[in-house]
């Protein structure tokens, strides 16, 4: 009879952590949430209003429908191209600005396709996928595409272009998801900022 006690207490012990751990979200809880998306934890529970308990729930889904995503390798003459063509939208900047944001917010949305990403339509899907593994980034790229359809000032846009840049050499160079207190480097390690170019150097190189 004891025997038959005990192990009924150990079956009933086991179905309660069997469905504690079902009906946990994604990603180990709270604490596991904050820990995988960092500032974009925040960012979820100001967008809910101050309601954690929305925000833990898109996040959770976040993780459910894209942490089996598998990003792919790009080749070093794609990662080559890519590298080029955002240098040219920072040197593009000094003269036209809105254009630059423009051009740079479909680049970026075209090199997370790239990487297996879905495409940029809808946006917010795209983004959602990304900030699994890239979540310490995706606000940069947020305030990017807000800027390429807004009526942004030139500051914000320059900063705008700041932001996405982490998560453009993120993808761009292959970065784990793991290494984001690492600031990735360009593949052509130009180092081009739009903030610092001066217009005689950007009409040396063709853009008016």
């Amino acid at each position: 009879m004891f025997t038959v006690v005990i192990t009924a207490v150990v079956v009933i012990a086991a179905g309660t952590l069997l469905f504690i751990g079902r009906t946990r979200p994604p990603g180990g809880g709270r604490r596991g949430l904050q820990r995988r998306f960092g500032p974009e934890y925040q960012q979820s529970v100001d967008r809910h209003d101050g309601d954690v308990k929305a925000a833990e729930r898109e996040l959770s889904d976040r993780v459910k429908r894209h942490l089996s995503l598998h990003e792919r390798t790009l080749p070093p003459e794609v990662r080559t191209h890519y590298a080029a063509q955002w240098a040219d939208c920072q040197e593009q900047f000094v003269d036209s600005p809105h254009k630059a944001v423009t051009e740079a917010d479909a680049l970026l949305a075209r090199l997370a396709e790239d990487r297996g990403y879905p495409d940029g339509d809808p946006f917010d899907e795209q983004l959602a996928a990304l900030s699994v593994r890239h979540a310490h980034y995706v606000d940069g790229y947020r305030s990017l595409h807000t800027a390429a359809r807004g009526q942004s000032g030139a500051e914000e846009m320059r900063e705008a272009m700041i932001e996405a840049r982490p998560l453009f050499e993120a993808l761009v160079t292959d970065q784990s998801a793991g290494s984001h207190r690492r600031r990735p480097q360009s593949p052509d390690h130009r180092g081009h900022t739009p903030w610092a170019q001066s217009r005689r150097h950007a009409k040396g190189t063709g853009t008016r």
